[in-house]
């Protein structure tokens, strides 16, 4: 009895001309540099015509823009989740920051801080650096905020103190390949927050 055979048709992608666009440059974009990687080559891998390019975003500006907002929203989120597993202990809500690095770190396709790696390739005072400046500054600010809600006596200092830990954590992971880098990470974190709570 001849062996009866099949074919699979290939379902058509249903997602929207602006989804399909963001998550190809998502890809792209972190993967290759911003510069590196051309309109044409987004727009052939992503299935969608130029004019539906120029229509949802005006240019490849635009694209980029919306591509760091994804990747601020994406920060967000795992930082938020990182604070909702540390509960309402200050302590560890200080040093969740570096939990949400962790998540991060261990991703597959992790290649680094993408407002960083935007900014460099952008000219000073651009409009790109200078939004990528602001994203890249985010975790900071929450820093700041909970370390007024902990109690230190200077929440601004400590805040920039843990934040360059949290930066090099970034450029060591990416360099050395190393994700555990964020377990040093906290325990360095943790000698901060206990030296600025300690009064």
């Amino acid at each position: 009895m001849p062996m009866e055979t099949t074919t699979m048709s290939k379902r058509p992608d249903s997602r929207s001309p602006r989804e399909r666009l963001l998550e190809t440059a998502n890809r792209l974009f972190y993967a290759e540099g911003i510069h590196t990687v051309g309109i044409d080559r987004i727009l052939k891998e992503a299935g969608v015509a130029k004019a539906s390019l120029y229509k949802t975003f005006g240019n490849k500006e635009g694209l980029v823009k919306a591509y760091l907002e994804g990747r601020h929203q994406r920060q967000v989120a795992r930082i938020q989740a990182a604070l909702d597993r540390a509960g309402s202990d200050p302590r560890e809500r200080l040093l969740a920051i570096f939990d949400a690095q962790a998540t991060l770190f261990a991703e597959r396709d992790f290649r680094g801080c993408p407002f960083a790696a935007a900014a460099a390739e952008e000219r000073t005072g651009g409009e790109i650096e200078v939004m990528a400046a602001g994203y890249r500054n985010y975790p900071r600010e929450v820093l700041r905020e909970l370390a007024e809600a902990a109690g230190a006596t200077d929440p601004g200092t400590l805040a920039r103190q843990l934040h360059l830990v949290y930066d090099g954590a970034l450029h060591a992971a990416r360099m050395d390949h190393d994700p555990e880098v964020a377990v040093l990470a906290r325990a360095t974190g943790a000698v901060l927050v206990d030296a600025a709570l300690a009064h």
